[in-house]
């Protein structure tokens, strides 16, 4: 029975013979040279299938394909206990991908039999059994093939090509394993499949799922997709994959939807209402194909077509899919991983009629198989020009995507026949080739037919996929595109060719919440997921320069944060200067005092001769005016640009000032004591020893005291330029500070002790019988003069940045004023206002 009985025994009567006819006349070409085979249908549950597509041989493989499809879409309603009935094969049932699948099989196979290089005078058969997808099915169909079968003279293969899905793959490893058969797989892809302490015996030529999860995790992050929304197969293909990629990369679940296909119908409903009601716009979707089918028609009965699918390598290909016209309006934009495609070169030239370029095929194959309809392959063909296509025929037999599996399989052949090469090769030939063949394939290197490397790690080989977009064509339908690929964990992506969802290649956005803006930090809403955050301003003195910032960063000592919190700029140097607002009034009560005082010196000195400036010791008086002068003058140098010499010159200035009209105070209220006691006995001589020139000296020894001191603080320790940074502000405050505290509080300590005294006697002589006594307008003028000073030092103490100097030129014109205003301001009252009282009587008088 030939290659097209079985066929026709496999389908109804039904079928139409131009198929038929197409499938053997020549477009696919080579004859496989198939013997008698006998047939059998998945009847039953609980029959075995013993029979199936078989080709003696000195060897022969195993083969489990799944040629009839159980359509998923039953609904159970759970009442009563599942049954598993038989179904009637039709040509609905056929699953043409997996048809394909055993067209490559028996393809590389042929080409190995004609290979005068590997495995030379060994023929190579295969007995291939339907396991109808299900996984029961095929662990009777893999029994069958372990154990023999007497009623078609079959031997019991050494190793089996099958195991479509995990979860079949799974249950025939573990059932395998004891038996020494390997088993090497073509589609199964968990990566739980990889660990060769639970199955020894596995192989596979499809990459593990592990790498597939990393690809599709760094398109996410790639493309920012925080909070997306996930539909996977309740088994370890799609779960494994979530857990360990997805969620590991900092991606955001919004939900996970499980699919379990014994309820397929219930089940896609709920996951469609979920996708419905999400936030999210992207939607993972790690499940088989014909499990997707059912979810885009409920998407499509409730108008949900504005979703982002990425798809996994189950569904990103599939042709059954892309023909599909709800497909095109739920699923348009598709971006997906997909097995790495590659050509088999003697199957496009047999259909083309060209060489698609140089190959070392002549290395396996000395002589090519011939035609379908026996004619001689011709000797030599003319290079492909690249536009050759596969898409005008309109079959899924013919679908040039799904050559990335029946690649698998015909990688899984020669991977086969290159172990049992290296194992008949070798000298102990008459040994069980069980657990050598396993060893073999461990120890598997070489090169296929298209020059590519081929190797085992452990179960797997190294992971390449092709990252593939559905596109609308003019016409509306769906078409595959190319647009990167992946290289173990390097991904190479032309993002500029991706038609998203939309229809434009704007990338979609998927997040919880729209990053933040430079300037802000993340903050994680208590209870929710951490892709859900509230924006919080970046505090001063901090800043995020880029978006989705988790937190802020201090801006160095010298640099402050802008007011977009953005970026760190200098410090601006902050100084009390002339041109501000505080600058300028102190400046102006400094000026107006230092005028009002010399006002006051021109008064006196045009008056000099009269008995008020006389009666007051007008020597003492000018040099009291010219030192409030000097004090008012001082407090200038404290305002403007600090430097080296002003920060040493101010504090001495402002010292010497001070004690010079303290001491002018100290020495007019002695000589007015002096003067109301000269009718005392020894009286005279004090006056003597205290006359003009000894109150000259008595200030100037008092003054030279403040001299010697700021002299000695100023050499050995002076206030030093720098830049104070502890004050947190957008501003470094350029400042005066005093190196040595003890220098500073010498000065002050000095000015009080001669306040103090001073305070002392005119407290004394306040109530001395006189018209006009001076004492009283010296005690007013000390009182707040030290109340002005105790005051100040607290002040000074607790007053940030410029503010400290504000401080000190405070109290310098406050405490001179109160000099002026206390001592001058009667005098020139009665001078200028009241010149009747300005006589030798009247100031006499008691």
């Amino acid at each position: 029975m030939s290659w097209f009985s079985w066929l026709s025994t496999l389908w109804p009567s039904s079928v139409p013979s131009l198929l038929l006819v197409w499938l053997v006349g020549g477009q696919l070409g080579l004859r496989v040279g198939l013997q008698v085979v006998q047939t059998v249908t998945c009847s039953q549950w609980g029959t075995p299938s013993d029979q199936g597509l078989f080709q003696d041989g000195d060897i022969v493989i195993g083969g489990l394909f799944n040629i009839y499809n159980m359509p998923p879409t039953i609904d159970h309603d759970f009442s009563q206990l599942p049954h598993y009935k038989s179904f009637v094969r039709s040509l609905s049932h056929i699953d043409f991908l997996f048809l394909l699948y055993v067209y490559a099989m028996v393809f590389a196979l042929e080409e190995i039999n004609h290979s005068t290089m590997l495995l030379p005078g060994v023929k190579l058969g295969y007995h291939i059994y339907d396991s109808c997808a299900f996984p029961l099915w095929a662990v009777q169909a893999a029994l069958s093939l372990v154990g023999g079968n007497s009623s078609s003279c079959a031997l019991p293969v050494p190793l089996i090509i099958g195991g479509d899905s995990s979860v079949t793959a799974q249950i025939l490893s573990k059932i395998l394993g004891p038996l020494s058969v390997p088993l090497m797989s073509y589609a199964a892809s968990c990566s739980c499949l990889s660990d060769r302490l639970e199955f020894p015996n596995f192989f596979r030529t499809i990459p593990s799922d592990f790498y597939q999860a990393r690809a599709i995790a760094q398109l996410v992050i790639h493309f920012n997709w925080t909070w997306i929304g996930a539909v996977v197969s309740n088994n370890n293909y799609g779960l494994s994959a979530i857990k360990e990629e997805i969620e590991g990369a900092g991606v955001c679940l919004q939900f996970v939807e499980t699919l379990n296909r014994e309820d397929i119908v219930s089940e896609v409903r709920r996951a469609a209402l979920t996708i419905q009601a999400s936030t999210a716009r992207v939607i993972l979707v790690f499940t088989w194909y014909t499990d997707l089918r059912e979810l885009f028609l409920q998407l499509d009965k409730i108008n949900v077509t504005d979703r982002q699918f990425l798809a996994s390598e189950a569904w990103s290909t599939s042709g059954d899919l892309l023909q599909n016209s709800v497909t095109s309006k739920v699923a348009n934009g598709v971006l997906g991983v997909a097995i790495r495609s590659s050509s088999i070169p003697e199957f496009w030239q047999k259909v083309f009629g060209c060489s698609p370029g140089p190959t070392n095929f002549s290395s396996y194959a000395s002589s090519p198989p011939s035609l379908a309809n026996g004619s001689p392959q011709q000797a030599s063909l003319p290079l492909c020009n690249g536009t050759e296509s596969l898409k005008g025929a309109q079959h899924p037999f013919t679908e040039t995507s799904e050559l990335r599996v029946t690649y698998n399989v015909y990688l899984a052949v020669y991977a086969a026949a290159h172990a049992l090469h290296n194992l008949l090769s070798c000298p102990n030939r008459d040994s069980p080739p069980g657990n050598n063949l396993i060893q073999y394939l461990s120890n598997l290197n070489f090169t296929t037919p298209q020059g590519e490397g081929f190797y085992f790690q452990g179960a797997d080989i190294p992971a390449k996929y092709d990252l593939v977009n559905w596109q609308k064509t003019p016409e509306g339908s769906l078409k595959l595109v190319l647009v990167g690929h992946v290289d173990g964990f390097d991904i190479h992506l032309n993002e500029s060719a991706i038609q998203w969802s939309s229809g434009s290649n704007q990338v979609p956005v998927s997040v919880c919440n729209e990053s933040c803006p430079p300037g802000t930090r993340m903050a994680n809403r208590k209870g929710e997921p951490v892709c859900c955050f509230d924006c919080i301003p970046c505090a001063e003195g901090e800043i995020s320069n880029k978006t989705g910032s988790p937190h802020c960063e201090r801006c160095p000592s010298e640099f402050w944060s802008n007011a977009n919190r953005t970026a760190c700029i200098p410090r601006q140097l902050d100084f009390l200067s002339f041109n501000e607002t505080l600058g300028i009034t102190l400046t102006t009560a400094a000026v107006f005092g230092a005028m009002l005082t010399t006002a006051v010196f021109v008064v006196f000195l045009y008056y000099r001769q009269t008995p008020m400036v006389r009666a007051n010791n007008s020597e003492l008086s000018f040099l009291l005016l010219l030192s409030l002068k000097l004090c008012f003058l001082c407090s200038l140098v404290f305002i403007g640009r600090p430097s080296v010499w002003s920060c040493r010159f101010q504090q001495a200035a402002f010292g010497i000032s001070f004690v010079l009209c303290v001491s002018c105070l100290q020495v007019k209220t002695i000589v007015v004591l002096a003067a109301f006691r000269s009718a005392r006995p020894g009286a005279e001589a004090f006056i003597r020893w205290f006359g003009p020139g000894q109150q000259r000296g008595s200030v100037c020894i008092l003054t030279c005291i403040q001299i010697i001191i700021c002299s000695t603080w100023l050499s050995l320790s002076p206030p030093v330029l720098q830049r104070d940074l502890g004050f947190q502000g957008s501003k470094v405050t350029l400042e005066c500070a005093m190196a040595s505290v003890v220098g500073f509080s010498l000065v002050l300590g000095y000015i009080g002790l001669l306040s103090c005294s001073c305070l002392l006697l005119a407290f004394l002589a306040r109530k001395l019988p006189d018209n006009f006594n001076e004492a009283k307008l010296i005690t007013f003028s000390m009182l707040i003069f030290c109340a002005v000073w105790v005051a100040f030092v607290p002040a000074y103490v607790s007053s940030p940045g410029k503010y400290t100097v504000a401080v000190e030129i405070f109290a310098i014109l406050a405490s001179s004023y109160g000099l002026l205003f206390c001592i001058f301001t009667p005098k020139c009252f009665i001078i200028l206002l009241r010149p009747e009282k300005n006589t030798k009587k009247r100031l006499m008088a008691k």
